[in-house]
């Protein structure tokens, strides 16, 4: 059955117990990264993944806090022999920053290195992404400082589908964008430029009509601040919940 990893939590300011916000989607054909920070490689193995696995990263907006790890692990597959090509997902700002990125690292030149290939995603709402036997995803642009993307999935044999807001103040664009869904991972670093509270969080959950409503990107450790969960839950009178690292939402059959 497919699943997705929670393989970090955090606002920009990661914690002893909380990596910033990014997470793997595992299906039967392919295994997808939503952004990449920190140790790569180790933190798919913490979640108990290998990494050899992974086929596939999208990357939503180019901040440190959800690209910073993309170089460690190109370089890391790239030392332990990987063959197989890598498919990398972004808008047009995200790749083209990416790629000066990683020619400051000189990549063209390591020897033997894989294929990677880039897909650029147009800045348009449900934008397609990636369509194969496992999973749908599509992406729409969000309201955050630069460009940025949300992503909707859904899962093709067990009929359910999740939606991520990423980094993004409220707006109409998420709401469309996660209609209906069964879970909607929401940020709630804080109302503020780019970003939402968690009682905006919870009135996007409640006007997309979504089943669950799984709050990310929020402060955490000494930086934490009230009880996130009981705030959502004055605009959604839904099922709520802090996303932790490494939890798994895995989905059956409807």
């Amino acid at each position: 059955m497919p699943k997705v990893i929670i393989l970090g939590s955090s606002n920009a300011i990661p914690t002893k117990n909380n990596e910033n916000t990014h997470m793997v989607i595992v299906g039967e054909e392919r295994m997808l990264l939503v952004d990449s920070v920190s140790s790569p490689i180790q933190r798919l193995e913490q979640a108990g993944l290998d990494f050899n696995n992974l086929t596939d990263i999208v990357v939503t907006h180019f901040h440190p806090d959800h690209v910073s790890g993309i170089p460690l692990l190109l370089m890391d597959m790239w030392l332990m022999g990987r063959q197989r090509p890598l498919s990398i997902y972004g808008l047009h700002y995200t790749l083209d920053r990416l790629e000066t990125l990683m020619g400051l690292y000189n990549w063209g030149n390591w020897p033997d290195f894989f294929p990677v290939v880039f897909y650029r995603i147009p800045a348009s709402e449900m934008a397609p992404v990636l369509d194969c036997s496992d999973f749908t995803i599509r992406a729409s642009p969000v309201h955050h400082m630069i460009p940025n993307i949300g992503l909707r999935i859904d899962f093709k044999q067990v009929h359910h589908s999740i939606a991520y807001s990423c980094d993004t103040e409220p707006c109409d664009e998420v709401v469309r964008l996660s209609e209906g869904v069964d879970v909607l991972i929401h940020e709630a670093a804080g109302e503020g430029m780019g970003h939402s509270s968690a009682s905006q969080a919870g009135e996007i959950a409640r006007k997309a009509e979504v089943g669950r409503l799984l709050l990310i990107h929020y402060p955490t450790g000494r930086y934490a601040n009230g009880d996130l969960v009981a705030e959502a839950r004055t605009t959604f009178l839904g099922e709520v919940e802090l996303a932790q690292d490494f939890m798994t939402l895995e989905f059956d059959k409807k």
